[in-house]
């Protein structure tokens, strides 16, 4: 089988074995093997696409060139470390009541499912199946934002659910329009809907309807990116869903949403109304990081203010590609992997943080470093990470987008600096009193197991010191697809 197979079949057999597996401590292993296999194939594909170029399966219906394999790479790299946390932290919560064997086992299988759908999205040629990928990260994810069951997180499952459900039938619209401009070009075939097929003839395509299945599809699609007006139902999913799912929700799936629209994009650039989507997609990034970065000093629970803090940086992306510029789509990519590794990074600590306390509520979380050094350092590098102080990834991400935004819109630079800013002042004011101040609690639970997280962090500040030529260049060839 070739990797591009295998990194869609593991997960997808992962999902009814996990099932029906025994629950306990093997069932933990067999995710994390299960996980592990799935990196190891989509290392293979990204050193296939990166020597031999585009590939495809299934009679084109599944491709894989620099832009998807580079997001496919990321995606599996953090699936694989946040099942590495899970095994640690969900045995704390079926220890302390929370989780019930039951829904450990729901919890694991639903989780290669939701890999399963965000792999899918990400290789899938046909824009009808990403958009059936989509939906079924929407049903996975609201199965796993509920699974404590309580009134709080079937409530934020409900609103996720509706919310990215009324999304989602948006982007449908949105596809159907596309699948008639393209039936206009290239007949009511099957190829209608690929995207490779697509983008050979997108200056042939009626701009007034694919401009028209653009304007849905960023609706739909940023529904689940989270962009403001579009956000609501992002930070109560973080709060009330376990930890694990708040560090790929915000780490990957995002990123997934994001990448859909894209796609759509690159179709748009090619007619004639060229310039309307990256109008749309800097009103919107704009607008996102103005309203998140106020927002997030308004938070008492600790895992809704990086839920808003990731709000803000998917707003900076969007900003980024809406510039369109290859230095900006490489900034834009760059903030892609850095924020990935480090919001992810961030709820596990925090995640370990809440169960040491026994609360998410920041006021109450306090003394970190006293209660246990690993949690306290781990917060604050994470914070110092995310807040975008160098030398850490995330500095060198924004730099490059405030100098390009500089030269091509330069009165949105003091917008972007104001807003970021606001974000520091509100983020660091936090952390510092529950890492430095009086510890009102005792540790209690198992050792936090924080490797992931400092492997996460330890890389952001590798790509913020330094980016590895071959990872240059695959960022180049990513940003030339999407850039223009």
């Amino acid at each position: 089988m070739s990797p591009l197979l295998a990194v869609l079949c593991i997960p997808l057999v992962g999902t009814p074995v996990l099932a029906i597996a025994r629950q306990g401590e093997s069932a933990s292993r067999i995710n994390i093997a299960f996980s592990l296999a799935t990196f190891i194939a989509a290392a293979l594909l990204a050193a296939d696409v990166m020597r031999s170029g585009a590939q495809f399966a299934l009679d084109r219906a599944v491709f894989t060139d620099s832009l998807n394999v580079f997001l496919v790479a990321l995606t599996s790299f953090v699936g694989l470390t946040t099942a590495i946390f899970s095994r640690v932290y969900m045995q704390a919560e079926l220890t302390h009541g929370r989780m019930t064997p039951s829904r450990m086992r729901l919890y694991h299988s639903m989780y290669q499912l939701f890999m399963f759908a965000m792999l899918l999205a990400l290789l899938t040629n046909n824009l009808g199946i990403l958009w059936v990928a989509m939906e079924a990260a929407t049903l996975a994810t609201a199965l796993l934002v509920s699974i404590y069951r309580t009134p709080a997180s079937l409530e934020a499952a409900w609103k996720y659910f509706i919310l990215c459900g009324v999304g989602v039938a948006q982007a449908l619209f949105g596809t159907v329009l596309l699948y008639m401009a393209a039936e206009r070009t290239l007949g009511a075939s099957e190829g209608a809907l690929l995207w490779t097929q697509l983008a050979t003839v997108r200056a042939e395509l009626d701009p007034r309807i694919v401009s028209l299945a653009f304007v849905f599809m960023l609706v739909g699609y940023g529904t689940k990116v989270g962009l403001v007006p579009l956000h609501s139902w992002l930070p109560d999913a973080h709060a009330e869903g376990p930890t694990p799912i708040s560090a790929v929700l915000s780490g990957l799936l995002l990123n997934v949403a994001l990448y859909a629209v894209l796609r759509v994009k690159v179709l748009v650039d090619g007619t004639d109304a060229a310039a309307l989507s990256g109008q749309l997609m800097i009103a919107l990034g704009l607008l996102s990081v103005v309203t998140a970065a106020f927002l997030l000093s308004r938070q008492r629970d600790v895992k809704r203010m990086f839920a808003y803090s990731s709000i803000e940086h998917m707003g900076l992306m969007t900003f980024a590609f809406g510039l369109g510029t290859p230095l900006a789509c490489f900034a834009g990519l760059l903030h892609m992997t850095v924020h990935s590794l480090v919001k992810s990074a961030i709820f596990f600590v925090v995640g370990y943080a809440a169960q040491s306390t026994g609360t998410q509520i920041m006021a109450d979380m306090r003394g970190l470093l006293r209660i246990c050094p690993a949690l306290g350092w781990g917060l604050m590098l994470g914070a110092l990470a995310i807040v975008g102080m160098p030398p850490f990834g995330v500095f060198a991400a924004e730099f490059l987008l405030l100098t390009t935004a500089m030269h091509e819109l330069p009165w949105s630079a003091p917008l972007l600096l104001a807003a970021l800013a606001v974000a520091f002042a509100a983020i660091f004011s936090r952390v510092q009193s529950m890492v430095f101040g009086v510890a009102s609690h005792t540790r209690r639970g198992p050792p936090p197991a924080l490797a992931p997280s400092f492997i996460h962090m330890g890389l952001a500040l590798m790509l913020g010191l330094y980016i590895p030529p071959n990872l240059a260049a695959w960022y180049a060839q990513a940003a030339r697809i999407v850039g223009h």
